[in-house]
Parts: C-alpha cells; structure tokens; sequence
C-alpha cells in the first residue's frame, strides 16, 4: 500500500505527520460548509477527520495505524453505505484539490497527490444520480 515515487522517495517521510493533518483540516473545514456533502458526514467530524490523516499517512509511506486499528482500508466498501454520484465527487474533489494546493508542494508532486485523489474520488461512486 506504500506509494513511493522515484523522484520524491517515501512521501510521508517528505512531507511528515504534520503536513497531511493540516491538508485534511483544511479540506473538512470546507466539506462542513457544503450543503451537498456535509450530509454525508457525521454531526462531529473528529473521527473522519483522524481516519483520514492516518489513511493517508499510511498510503503514502507512513505507519500502518490505519490498518491497525481499522482493517484494510476497503475504500469502496466504506463508502457504499452513502449514495455517491457525480455530483458529490466533483464537491469533493474540488475541496480536496483545493486543500492541496493550499499545501505549498513542489508541483510535481502536488499533481501525484491529485491524481491519487482524482482516482480515488471515482472509485467511491456508487449511484448514478
């Protein structure tokens, strides 16, 4: 589950704890703001927000705590209890990639996590409204 890049090496270890828990509370700071996502997100967002820093702490060369304490991260299963279409990939894709680019990376490796995410936003589509 390690993503490494030949030019960037181990990206967690690039980047540190302390960068991927500031990209996830700017990107939760913007999803409990958006009318269309926000319903799909528990009332107390601490736990989402500490899953997904160790998530991506973990899939970009970072301690397993994820797994650990959560099983394989199973992404699209996770997220078949909520109907995701189009429109709510797109609200999170725009906040994700804002929240990124508001991380000050090289751009090279800004556009590695974007396309990281691009996919992963496709692959939790589940209903095509």
């Amino acid at each position: 589950m390690v993503t490494n890049n030949v030019r960037f090496g181990n990206v967690y270890e690039t980047l540190g704890k302390d960068w991927f828990v500031a990209v996830i509370d700017r990107f939760y700071d913007k999803v409990e703001t958006d009318d269309l996502l926000r319903r799909l997100y528990p009332q107390d967002l601490t736990e989402s927000r500490d899953h997904m820093v160790k998530f991506l702490i973990q899939f970009w060369g970072g301690p397993t705590t994820y797994s650990d304490e959560r099983g394989h991260p199973r992404l699209r299963m996770r997220h078949m209890p909520f109907e995701i279409g189009q429109a709510e990939r797109d609200a999170w894709m725009k906040h994700m990639r804002e929240a990124v680019q508001e991380g000050n990376l090289q751009a090279e490796l800004e556009q590695q996590m974007l396309d990281y995410f691009e996919r992963a936003a496709t692959h939790t589509i589940n209903t095509a409204s």
